[in-house]
This record gives structure tokens, C-alpha cells and sequence, in this order.
């Protein structure tokens, strides 16, 4: 018997886990947590063989969670699930030593067999979100443009990032030229979105 604990924060979604969860003749939830904090305690106390977390928790985010369960209790394997597909996302995870990362809308015998899969040791990964993986691109960007980036889509402007930065305005507003240019984007806003969506900021 696999056991598992699943960790989500929506209710009804978490509930609808457990129920399809139950249906399996070889897998038992035998904890559950509503938010990134309570996973390791819930964990501990229950000694799971697999925790599936979800990717966006209150409190601590679900790879801090996977990633505090590797330390603290590696015989617990986890397998993240996400509406985020985004390769950054993916690249995130198997750097926090996940047993598997699965999109949310996957089907239900997809999720059970990820289960078992990781339970058995190994990595399981959503095919399409592996290949998005491998074909993308690393980031373009600098360490200073992604910091220049990363306050443009705070809300500040160019004099306020210069006066953080120790820049001047003008380098400042050279930096989001560049970095327009070398995304592809068509403006600076355009950038943030294309910046976000490969969750390189």
C-alpha cells in the first residue's frame, strides 16, 4: 500500500484528490495539509511514502515544502502538481529534488501512476511540459537587466530603479532597450510578460 499525503489549499479541490485517490486499491491519503507549513509536520507524523503538493500554497510555496521534505524526511518522495507548465517551473522543481511534477489538469489514472511511479524511485515528469523543457531557451538576460526587469515589473520607473541601482536614469533606460531587444519583445511591458512566462523573473 502507497502512502500519501496530498497537499492542497483549495478544499473542494483537495477533496475531490482524496475521493479519486481513494478509488485506487493500492494507494491510502493517509494526511492531508492546506498550506506549505503544515506539510512537514503532517509528513512526520504520518510518514507517507509520497506527498503530492500543490505548487502554489499559502505559507511556504510547494517546492520550499518538497524541497524542506528532502531534507528533513527523504524517505518521503513528492510529486508537485501545477497549472503552471512553464519550463522555468519545471527546471525550479527538479532543482528541489521533486520525484515528479505533473500539470493539475492531468487525468485522474495519470495522477495515480505518477504516484506509483515515484513511490517506486523515479522521476516522472508530464511529457509535453519535458519537451517545452528541453526545447527552451536559456535566459538571455543578465544578472543586472533581470534586476532592472524584476523593478520595472514592481512598478518602478526608471529614476526610482537608477536610485536603487546606483545608476543613472538614462543606463537605466539603456538597459530596458537592451532588454526588449533581446527578447523579442515590443515594448518594456511586453518584456515582463515574456520575462514571466519563462519564469525568468
Amino acid at each position: 500500500m502507497i502512502r500519501v499525503l496530498v497537499a492542497e489549499d483549495m478544499h473542494i479541490v483537495r477533496g475531490a484528490l482524496v475521493a479519486l485517490l481513494g478509488l485506487e486499491a493500492d494507494i491510502e491519503v493517509v494526511a492531508e495539509a492546506a498550506t506549505g507549513d503544515e506539510v512537514l509536520p503532517a509528513a512526520r507524523a504520518a510518514r507517507p511514502n509520497v506527498a503530492v503538493i500543490d505548487i502554489d500554497m499559502p505559507g511556504k510555496d510547494g517546492l520550499s515544502a518538497a524541497a524542506e521534505l528532502h531534507e528533513f524526511l527523504p524517505e518521503c518522495r513528492t510529486l508537485i502538481l501545477t497549472s503552471l507548465g512553464s519550463p522555468g517551473t519545471l527546471r525550479r522543481a527538479l532543482a528541489a529534488k521533486v520525484g515528479g511534477f505533473l500539470l493539475k489538469d492531468a487525468p485522474a489514472d495519470k495522477l495515480a501512476n505518477a504516484i506509483r511511479g515515484v513511490a517506486a524511485g523515479r522521476r516522472v515528469v508530464d511529457g509535453e511540459l519535458a519537451i517545452a523543457a528541453w526545447d527552451s531557451e536559456d535566459c538571455p538576460l543578465t544578472p543586472r537587466e533581470i534586476e532592472v526587469l524584476r523593478l520595472t515589473a514592481a512598478g518602478a520607473d526608471p529614476v526610482e530603479i537608477a536610485g536603487q541601482l546606483f545608476l543613472s536614469a538614462g543606463t537605466v533606460r539603456n538597459y530596458l532597450t537592451t532588454i526588449v531587444s533581446k527578447v523579442g519583445a515590443k515594448n518594456r511591458f511586453d518584456a515582463i510578460r515574456i520575462a514571466r512566462d519563462a519564469d525568468w523573473i
